[in-house]
């Protein structure tokens, strides 16, 4: 129930909530506890782009957030910005499809 609440919260009107929530899943837990050997990762020569939703709050905004902290590891990168929450591929679709494009160009 938390989920729904979040999605009505964050940019989506009951009815959308509602056909979200049914689509999502819950999240495994060990993924954010295992340690994984990233430096070959973060040192390839390919383009990077980072795409920010503004108005996510999955994580605490700031410092501790997803951007700039967890960002800064992917060295130099393009930065898209787009206003939205975490659930943003529910609530605007079209335009989250046009920021993967922009970070996808070159």
């Amino acid at each position: 129930m938390q989920s729904l609440i979040f999605l009505v919260v964050f940019g989506a009107d009951l009815d959308l909530a509602k056909s979200s929530y049914t689509q999502l899943s819950p999240e495994p837990y060990q993924p954010f506890i295992d340690k994984l050997d990233l430096k070959q990762f973060y040192s390839l020569s390919i383009p990077k782009s980072y795409l920010y939703c503004t108005e996510d709050t999955a994580l605490p905004q700031g410092e501790w957030g997803c951007h700039p902290r967890m960002s800064g590891r992917l060295g130099l990168f393009r930065l898209v910005q787009m206003p939205g929450g975490h659930e943003v591929m529910f609530s605007n679709p079209i335009g989250l499809a046009e920021k993967i494009i922009v970070a996808g160009r070159d």
